[in-house]
């Protein structure tokens, strides 16, 4: 991936580098019960439920000849995306074409035609494949299908418009390549490929104009501007089995400096950190931490801003109900680590305070002088940002590399597994379009 050579655009980054459940298709007729997958409505994305509508009616649209076979051309070249021509039975349409223009016609084709779309806009995979995935993909909402059919039919270009679907980030494209020079023979590889195409598909086609976006199993987070690595930062992410980290679309609000933390109860009661604190002042003095007991004899634990504070100097404000943010730490030699698949959900960042500084100046929350002052005063600040950032936390197991090397990650949760089985199962339709998985809310962010 190219990295900026800039003037003023990669501004910030130069400014603080000094200081511190659906239903299976049959096999004979993908197209019978007009089984269709539904569009969702995401005025805006981010992780959550969406409210769906039942578009399938208003997809039915008038199809030539000429248009029709334009189309079966399009499914008959569309391996190369990494989808299987065999998902959209074209020789039942060709079928249709022989006998010329009629309802049937309409019918097969708009529904071959939508299909084509689903998979290419929002990915082939089923939600119930994608372990930990909530994030909400507006792309139905901002590419409805019916509008797409009425442009190419009213046009008679399909494939191009057709072409306008693929994810336009450079690891797709990477990756497209990659899968057209693997010999057909190695499966495994190919299989892998196609996997990590459709990773691409489940994330907003437009992912910003600058974002961060970080491959969990890559350990890398990278700071993005205009489809270029401005700084890229070294990560630890959750630990395999209950903390390990979901992958979701969020967004930076505000970046705290100096911050507190509110040590969850199954630490204060659990682990017994409450009666401790109380009971050794001295040594929660020294690890920074403040305990108050109610007259219910409800105990809170803070941990004040410190040089032992879970959270380091910064945390990046992303609201979410899972409780995940990218913040600093005290144990800055884990970085160093090969295996850095050791938190509690929650990402950690190298140069966490640079990258604090960054997103501050570029979200136009506070200059570089400001910047400086508020990390070094040692209070918590908690400074909003004008213009919020976008922050993807994915999984990614081929792809590009930092240094622009296409290459295969560990696969650290085991999710790669029922995405290859989706694959090779047949294609499902009426799929959902958000994950019914549990929720699991991060509660030691720090350690």
């Amino acid at each position: 991936m190219r990295r900026a050579h800039f003037g003023g655009i990669a501004l910030a980054a130069m400014l603080i580098s000094a200081p511190v459940a659906g239903q299976t298709l049959f096999a004979q007729d993908p197209l019978q019960d007009d089984d269709g997958a539904e569009v969702t409505s995401t005025p805006q994305f981010e992780s959550r439920e969406v409210v769906q509508e039942d578009p399938r009616d208003a997809l039915v649209q008038h199809w030539s000849v000429e248009n029709a076979m334009a189309l079966a051309a399009v499914i008959d070249g569309i391996a190369a995306e990494g989808l299987n021509p065999a998902d959209y039975r074209v020789d039942l349409l060709r079928e249709e074409i022989e006998r010329g223009g009629s309802p049937a016609l309409d019918m097969r084709a708009s529904g071959l035609f939508t299909w084509l779309v689903e998979d290419l806009r929002d990915g082939r995979t089923p939600m119930d494949s994608r372990r930990q995935w909530f994030v909400v993909d507006p792309d139905a909402d901002l590419l409805p299908t019916a509008r797409l059919m009425k442009d190419a039919l009213e046009s008679g270009d399909i494939a191009g418009i057709v072409e306008t679907l693929a994810p336009t980030h450079e690891d797709y494209t990477a990756l497209r390549a990659a899968l057209a020079e693997t010999p057909a023979e190695d499966t495994e590889t190919r299989k892998l490929i196609i996997a990590n195409m459709d990773r691409w598909r489940w994330l907003p086609r437009d992912l910003g104009g600058q974002y961060l976006i970080t491959n969990v199993p890559e350990y890398q987070l990278r700071l993005m501007v205009n489809g270029q690595i401005i700084r890229t930062y070294r990560t630890i992410v959750g630990a395999p089995g209950r903390t390990a980290t979901p992958q979701l679309a969020e967004t930076v609000e505000g970046v705290v400096f100096n911050p507190t933390w509110t040590v969850p109860q199954s630490i204060v009661v659990g682990e017994g950190l409450g009666n401790r604190v109380l009971g050794n002042p001295s040594w929660a003095r020294s690890q920074g931490y403040r305990a108050t007991r109610g007259a219910n004899g409800y105990i809170s634990v803070v941990q004040q801003p410190g040089p032992t504070n879970s959270l380091g100097k910064m945390k990046l404000d992303m609201p979410n109900p899972h409780a995940i943010f990218l913040h600093d730490t005290p144990n800055r030699n884990l970085f160093d680590s090969d295996n850095r698949a050791r938190s509690h959900g929650c990402i950690r960042v190298e140069r966490a305070l640079e990258l604090a500084m960054t997103v501050a100046i570029l979200g136009g929350g506070a200059s570089r002088d400001e910047a400086v002052g508020i990390s070094q005063s040692g209070d918590y600040t908690r400074v909003p940002v004008e213009r919020t950032m976008p922050v993807y936390i994915t999984y990614f197991t081929y792809g590009l590399d930092v240094d622009g090397n296409l290459r295969e990650f560990e696969d650290l949760y085991s999710r790669d597994a029922p995405v290859l089985a989706s694959l090779d199962a047949p294609r499902v339709g009426n799929r959902a379009t958000f994950s019914s998985e549990e929720i699991v809310p991060i509660e030691r962010p720090g350690a």
